[in-house]
C-alpha cells in the first residue's frame, strides 16, 4: 500500500464541548487504537503516558490497551479520506512517528462534514482488515457473447499483516460466462485472505435481451 504523511498534535481536552470547539477551527478529533498491551496492577496502570494517551481496560485479566486522544487539521486528511486508494498512515505526533491504518470515520448526518476519526496502529506481528477496492481485469467471454458485467463489490475487506496487503484485488473475469459469477471464496492468496462471507459474489456477468435473443436463434437453427 502507498504511505500517507500526517502530522497531529496530542489532545488533553476531551468531552463534546472541546471537541465542538476544534470543528471550529477546522480541526478533527482522532483516536489511536491497538497500542501497547499493559498490565494493570489493582485496576490501575503504574508507567507513564505521553500527553495523549490513557489507558482502556480490556477484558477482566488486569490487562489494557494504551489508546491516544489527538487532533489534526481537516485539510491534512482531504487526500486521505476522500480517495479510492488504501493507505499505511505514518502519524507523527510529539516527535513520535507511528504505522496506522483509517478505521473508521464519523460524519455529520446533515452536511456529511466528518466529525471523528478512528486510526488503528499497525505492526509486523498483528494482522489487521482493511476494506481495499477491487480492480477487475480481463474481458469475459460472457460479455463477449452478449452478457453484460457487473461488479457487485467495489471493495473487499482484507486481512493480513499491513506491509503484505495489495493496493487493490485483482479479479480476472476472462473466463466468467453469461450467469456466472465470482465470489469470495472462490479466491485465494498466499499473503493475505479476504474477510467478507464466502459465499458474495463479487462480479459476474449476466444476460441481456441480446444474449437471450442470440441464444433462442441458436436454439430455434439447432431445431430445424
Amino acid at each position: 500500500m502507498k504511505t500517507f504523511q500526517l502530522n497531529a498534535e496530542p489532545r488533553t481536552d476531551l468531552g463534546k464541548k472541546a471537541a465542538k470547539a476544534l470543528r471550529k477551527e477546522n480541526k478533527i478529533p482522532v483516536v489511536l487504537n491497538g497500542g501497547k498491551l499493559v498490565e494493570l496492577k489493582d485496576g490501575k496502570y503504574e508507567g507513564s503516558l505521553l500527553a495523549g494517551e490513557k489507558v482502556v481496560p480490556v477484558g477482566r485479566d488486569g490487562k489494557a490497551i494504551i489508546t491516544t486522544d489527538l487532533t489534526v487539521n481537516y485539510a491534512d486528511i482531504r487526500k486521505l479520506v476522500y480517495s479510492p486508494e488504501v493507505f499505511v498512515i505514518e502519524l507523527t505526533y510529539d516527535g513520535v512517528t507511528k504505522k496506522a491504518v483509517l478505521k473508521d470515520l464519523q460524519f455529520h448526518p446533515v452536511n456529511d462534514s466528518i466529525l471523528h476519526m478512528d486510526l488503528l496502529e499497525v505492526n509486523d506481528d498483528k494482522p489487521v482488515t482493511v476494506e481495499i477496492p477491487v480492480h477487475v481485469e480481463g474481458h469475459a467471454v460472457g460479455v463477449k457473447a452478449g452478457g453484460k458485467l457487473f461488479l457487485a463489490l467495489k471493495k473487499v475487506k482484507v486481512k493480513g499483516i499491513y506491509s503484505k496487503l495489495p493496493e487493490d484485488i485483482k479479479i480476472d473475469v476472462s473466463d466468467v460466462q453469461i450467469g456466472h459469477a465470482i465470489k469470495v471464496g472462490d479466491l485465494k492468496f498466499d499473503d493475505y485472505e479476504l474477510a467478507n462471507a464466502k459465499e458474495l459474489v463479487i462480479a459476474g456477468v449476466r444476460a441481456t435481451r441480446a444474449s437471450r435473443d442470440a441464444s433462442t436463434e441458436e436454439t430455434e437453427e439447432a431445431a430445424e
